[in-house]
């Protein structure tokens, strides 16, 4: 009985070593994750286009990301929000995402980035590419924080 209570033992806590490993993600080089934190009240003209799925609105407020940040109602009361600047450059005059309907297009390269999901689109097939810095994002009645 010993015996197998030290061998169910082991087998326990080997699962359990395994399982707490630590994966290591791949840091963005480019974009500096800066601290901050913003809220957006969704009843201000400003921020109607929050009110429905699938309406980026870029905010460009001193201190919110690197370049400012797009943030869009995805549904269900969720919202999802990126930095403005392409994940895939170090921010310069280029590097700024211009919207085009739900998609943000870098101007130094043609990269295109989903607003929804953040993910590189047209990912070259080549080479080490990023997709969107994402923010976190908490609704609390009217009021939209976004902050990391």
């Amino acid at each position: 009985m010993f015996r197998y209570f030290s061998n169910s033992t082991f087998l326990i806590l080997s699962l359990l070593a395994i399982s707490c490993t630590k994966q290591q993600t791949r840091r963005n080089p480019y974009i500096q994750e800066v601290r901050f934190s913003v809220s957006v009240n969704l009843s201000l003209p400003s921020y109607n286009n929050l009110t429905s799925i699938g309406n980026p609105v870029y905010i460009n407020e001193s201190g919110v990301g690197t370049k400012g940040v797009f943030v869009m109602n995805v549904g269900f009361d969720q919202f999802r929000a990126f930095e403005a600047s392409c994940s895939n450059h170090i921010p310069n005059s280029c590097s700024l995402l211009q919207v085009t309907g739900q998609s943000g297009i870098c101007d130094c390269d043609e990269l295109n980035y989903s607003l929804f999901t953040g993910q590189l689109l047209n990912r070259p097939s080549e080479g080490v590419y990023y997709d969107l810095l994402e923010y976190n994002t908490q609704l609390s009645g009217d009021v939209l924080r976004i902050y990391n």
